[in-house]
């Protein structure tokens, strides 16, 4: 079982300035290779800290990826925190140099003598071309390890990885596995509710099953390890079915469907119209459905009145409408559709800032399980 760790490096990353991105693309592609991802960590610009993590993680995982800290200023520290952690000295390398001579020359400026320290690896690491920018990177060998030092910039980060990590790890680690993740979105039940019922499926070991929550929606995440694709396909095949079994019409997309989407579809399967009005979400509805219009202060009784002009107005088939009220944590539903109007009140006990997306979500659902029945 190969293993990894990913060391996000930056101290710009931990006062929140710049988001994190680095982690998410690289976790995804271990995955893609078959690799068991232990733990991800964000350290800032600190060699003694960064040398202690760097060390902590060898002792755990074959494969540590760090990110960040390559660059020719004094608070790039990278370099020397990974030649502290396996206990070496670092050491100028002419190959390397000449890449960071190349790389500005493409600039039509000449390096100057602070970026000389991007030249500086640990003894003896296999240097890394960067096509791409001006930090060359390199590879640490251990006889249980690989570190790997990266570009903190994406852009620089991805090519690197594609062009020499990805190669480097399949032929040192022998890579023959994949990791397939497929998510089953539910909406209608919540975290606790899913979990009685899918309990014994989450104890499994391959594939596993694991509960995400958002807000008015649940994620079922499958994970398989197989030798191919299509053995994990099948694999997460017979646990989609026993989760969908169990689970019933609360499941209303995979991966990359979402509920305004679904509901959409169903809409327009039908060759219907619809409009929608809203009151307090911000236009966050709007932004979801089409023909979407938005009111102020809307009361439980102006808000189907509402509905009534606007599904007229527009001659649709089915409208929809939301309307919060933070000071009580409640929101107000309702739907007009060829059998009738109807209304729906909630009761929210959340972050008083998730009302709206929360009560957009369940209303969304509402119209979904609505057009179910209407088949």
């Amino acid at each position: 079982m190969t293993s990894a760790e990913i060391i996000t490096i930056g101290t710009e990353i931990l006062l929140g300035e710049i988001v994190d991105t680095n982690t998410r693309y690289l976790a995804r592609h271990l995955r893609g290779l078959g690799v068991d991802l232990y733990r991800t960590i964000t350290i800032g610009d600190n060699a003694d800290r960064i040398a202690e993590v760097i060390r902590d993680s060898m002792s755990r995982a074959n494969i540590v990826i760090t990110t960040g800290g390559l660059g020719p200023t004094i608070d790039d520290p990278t370099r020397e925190a990974v030649a502290k952690a396996v206990g070496v000295e670092t050491e100028f390398r002419e190959d390397l140099w000449q890449q960071v001579v190349e790389t500005i020359a493409r600039y039509g400026r000449k390096p100057s003598e602070n970026q000389k320290r991007q030249a500086y690896v640990p003894q003896g690491a296999l240097g890394l071309k960067n096509p791409v920018g001006t930090a060359p990177c390199f590879i640490v060998e251990t006889e249980n390890n690989a570190v790997m030092s990266l570009p903190g910039v994406p852009q620089e980060m991805e090519h690197i990885l594609h062009e020499s990590v990805i190669p480097y790890l399949q032929k040192r680690f022998k890579l023959d596995e994949v990791i397939k993740v497929r998510v089953l979105h539910c909406s209608g039940l919540g975290e606790g509710s899913i979990d009685e019922k899918i309990a014994d499926l989450e104890m499994l070991s391959n594939p596993t099953v694991g509960l995400a929550a958002h807000t008015g929606i649940v994620d079922v995440r499958i994970t398989a390890k197989a030798k191919s694709e299509g053995e994990a396909n099948a694999m997460m095949d017979k646990i989609e079915s026993q989760v969908r079994e169990r689970l019933g019409s609360i499941v209303f997309g995979v991966d990359e469907d979402t509920l305004e989407e679904v509901v959409l579809g169903m809409v327009a399967k039908r060759g219907w119209t619809l409009t929608a009005i809203e009151s307090g979400l911000d236009g966050l509805l709007a932004r979801k459905i089409p023909h979407t219009a938005s009111f102020p202060n809307l009361t439980p009784n102006s808000l189907m009145q509402a509905l009534r002009s606007a599904r007229t107005d527009s001659k649709a088939d089915i409208a929809l409408g939301v309307s919060i009220f933070p000071e009580e944590r409640a929101a107000e539903m309702a739907m007009i559709t060829s059998r009738g109007e109807k209304t729906h009140h909630i009761t929210y006990g959340g972050p008083p800032r998730s009302l709206p997306r929360w009560s957009m979500n369940l209303a969304l659902n509402w119209l979904r399980t609505t057009l179910e029945e209407m088949n």
